[in-house]
């Protein structure tokens, strides 16, 4: 792995590594097909937790918004947080074969986020598997201007993540130009978003919703579990580019912390991907994990040899 930091990515010559290790994991252990398909059942946490968080919006609409500030960080993140991993199981077919019912799917659970993000995130997401480390393609690299601008100063790295969201929903989808951002379901999901914000304005206020983005903002930035998005690609071990986490929450994350296991086998849902590290130990135990997100947020911050450039780049 050759690194051009501070000047620029880590670039390499070699392929995406999640299709060799499929390979010779497939080859060692067939059984793991057994795990691949959808899981209905993750049907009742969408529900479930949609619920809970929308009424929990609602109670809270007569708070001072100090408190609603407080809950939002505390409670509303760790839900939002984990809207976004059911998504990413719509995403890629995991609940339902029909990928029809797993975008409607996906649009319900968009609700509580508050931007209109499920089927953008579905496509530049599957972009991001197919073309993992391409900057013409890849919308979860930093782009050029967005890494030099940040870099490695922490001040700048708090920014970055109190405005991660806009980022990632705008700016990078914005950037590549050679992806299609707008089609009908695009334009349906915005709907359904609009149609939803106007009720819950209409019917219990401004309160609701002002913790509803405090949450969709604190679930993917400035946060401890805002360092899962750090945790994942982000280069701090030579020789690497992807990363899991094993820690206590990925009980709350829905195992979004199996990282390395979701890009070597997609068709795994959530519930699964642990046994795929139990089937396959050898070729997993050797990775450099992290164990803490808590740990790796504030060594993301003020570690300067970790920049916006610590990301593996490939033509």
């Amino acid at each position: 792995m050759k690194s051009e930091y501070p000047f620029g990515y880590i670039k390499v010559e070699y392929p995406d590594p999640h299709k060799l290790r499929n390979r010779e994991i497939l080859v060692k252990y067939p059984e793991v097909k057994q795990l691949f398909g959808p899981t209905p059942s993750t049907l009742f946490f969408c529900v479930l937790c949609v619920s809970l968080q929308l009424w929990l919006a609602i109670m809270l609409r007569d708070l001072p918004l100090w408190e609603i500030f407080l809950l939002s960080y505390l409670v509303g993140a760790v839900f939002n947080h984990a809207f976004f991993v059911l998504n990413h199981e719509c995403t890629h077919n995991l609940v339902f074969r029909s990928t029809t019912l797993n975008k409607l799917l996906g649009i319900f659970v968009n609700l509580p986020i508050v931007v209109p993000m499920a089927i953008s995130f579905r496509k530049y997401h599957l972009l991001h598997h197919k073309h993992q480390g391409e900057l013409n393609f890849d919308a979860d690299l930093p782009t050029l201007t967005e890494a030099t601008l940040v870099h490695n100063r922490p001040y700048r790295k708090i920014l970055w993540l109190l405005v991660f969201t806009l980022i990632e929903g705008i700016v990078r989808p914005r950037a590549l130009k050679s992806v299609r951002l707008f089609d009908r379901w695009t334009f349906f999901n915005i709907f359904v978003q609009t149609l939803f914000l106007i009720s819950l304005v209409y019917f219990f206020g401004w309160n609701p919703l002002f913790y509803l983005t405090l949450s969709t903002f604190f679930s993917v930035g400035l946060h401890p579990l805002g360092a899962r998005w750090i945790q994942e690609h982000f280069v701090v071990k030579a020789n690497q580019e992807t990363y899991s986490y094993y820690g206590p929450l990925n009980n709350v994350a829905f195992n979004v912390g199996y990282h390395n296991e979701h890009h070597d086998f997609m068709l795994v849902p959530w519930s699964k991907l642990p046994k795929v590290r139990r089937l396959a130990p050898e070729f997993y135990d050797r990775l450099y994990f992290h164990k803490s997100w808590t740990g790796l947020f504030f060594t993301f911050l003020f570690k300067r040899n970790i920049s916006l450039f610590s990301r593996v780049v490939r033509d």
